[in-house]
């Protein structure tokens, strides 16, 4: 791939919007046994197209290498079920679904979503390349496809007679090098009278509240309705309606259908298209100035952790995520500040973070350990893992949150 142009219009690229230096991949996590063992890393250096405002990363390793085996299933978080209950249940009561309907979900994962279709007796299929998450959701009897998605499987799925009547794709628009084979994909496989509901983190919150954790190898975009609104434009895909969400630091859910359908489109996409250009995303200055700003969370949150160890105050930390990894690493955070870390995901339990080698545990260690403050990794999930943790506040402990800005919790 060629890294000085846009993925989706072919534009030159040259705005840095976020260079956070160097970092192994977000999910190479480590065994204890190759801890000294030389790790991979890339650049991690964010840049925005000046034609269409597509904040991408250059493809800097294979999707076959990050997501054909992956550390991430989605229902270890009760708060992230809940999203998915709620959302099967509102699609089936809006879009009538039923036994005589199909639902397609791209990058299905461990069938979190489906299983909730699949129950109400909705006929289901999933398609996911991580096949070690793809066997957790055919155990749990949600149908899988091992792939990965854009025209060649959308095609061999319309040839095999599947026509879904909603296609759902979580989290995944940003998650792909080449967007418009993927979207092309599937306005192949979604009937005249289908709807694709996709959600993505949005770039207008990404940048509004300092996530620059979010910027990490496995996700090669950074969305706004604006430069999403032309990508599916160009694949014949209209935007009907669009949802704000708070789920993942704020996300955008878009309702599409193929261009010429006679859903007229819903007054929220000219609300969130004026709302972006008054933000400013089709300004380059914005970008600037998000690249300044990061400097002042990663000040803040080492001279908390060093001011923490010098006044004996124990730090751990609760979570093992994707972004944690970009904080800890341009942060230059190790084991010496952060003892250890915790998450509810076996699979990643007795296993190393990429690069800053902080030990991942069990949650019960955290408890028995008893630290003054419990530094908060995945920021989006603060309330559930703090009504988790009421042992914490019990000891007279607190909670530690770097995003957007560092914020101690008592």
């Amino acid at each position: 791939m060629n890294t000085t142009l846009c993925r989706f219009c072919g534009h030159e690229l040259g705005e840095t919007f976020a260079d956070l230096g160097v970092s192994p991949l977000s999910n190479a996590f480590v065994h204890p046994k190759m801890v000294d063992h030389q790790e991979q890393v890339y650049p991690l250096h964010a840049k925005v197209c000046p034609a269409c405002w597509l904040v991408q990363l250059p493809e800097i390793q294979s999707p076959d290498l990050i997501f054909s085996e992956y550390l991430y299933f989605s229902s270890f978080s009760e708060t992230w079920l809940h999203h998915a209950r709620m959302f099967s249940d509102t699609a089936m009561r809006r879009f009538r679904l039923g036994a005589s309907s199909t639902v397609v979900e791209i990058a299905s994962n461990d069938g979190y979503l489906l299983q909730f279709f699949h129950a109400a007796g909705v006929a289901v299929l999933g398609v996911e390349p991580a096949e070690n998450v793809a066997q957790v959701a055919i155990a749990k009897g949600i149908p899988t496809e091992i792939a990965f998605f854009g025209c060649a499987t959308a095609e061999r799925l319309r040839a095999a007679g599947c026509r879904p009547d909603l296609i759902v794709a979580n989290n995944v628009l940003a998650h792909v090098p080449d967007i418009n084979d993927f979207v092309a994909g599937i306005a192949l496989l979604l009937p005249s009278e289908g709807v694709a509901i996709i959600e993505f983190p949005h770039l207008l919150r990404l940048i509004e509240n300092n996530q620059f954790d979010t910027i990490y190898h496995e996700h090669f975009s950074y969305l706004s309705l604006l430069t999403t609104e032309q990508i599916f434009l160009r694949h014949g895909l209209s935007v009907v309606e669009v949802e704000e969400l708070e789920t993942h630091g704020g996300s955008l859910r878009v309702h599409v259908r193929p261009c010429g359908h006679d859903t007229p489109q819903d007054s929220s996409v000219p609300v969130m298209l004026s709302h972006e250009r008054a933000f400013g995303l089709e300004s380059v200055e914005v970008y600037r100035d998000f690249a300044r700003r990061i400097e002042a969370v990663k000040s803040d949150v080492v001279e908390f952790l060093v001011e923490a160890k010098r006044n004996g105050k124990t730090v751990l930390g609760y979570g093992a995520p994707a972004k944690g990894n970009t904080l800890l690493n341009y942060c230059g955070i190790g084991p010496d500040m952060l003892a250890f870390t915790v998450d509810r995901n076996p699979h990643k339990q007795g296993l190393l973070l990429p690069g800053s080698h902080i030990p991942v545990r069990a949650p019960e260690d955290l408890i028995a350990a008893r630290p003054d403050y419990v530094f908060i990794l995945p920021w989006n999930l603060r309330s559930e893992i703090i009504d988790q943790l009421s042992q914490i506040r019990a000891h007279g402990g607190a909670f530690a949150v770097p995003i957007p800005h560092l914020e101690i919790i008592p």
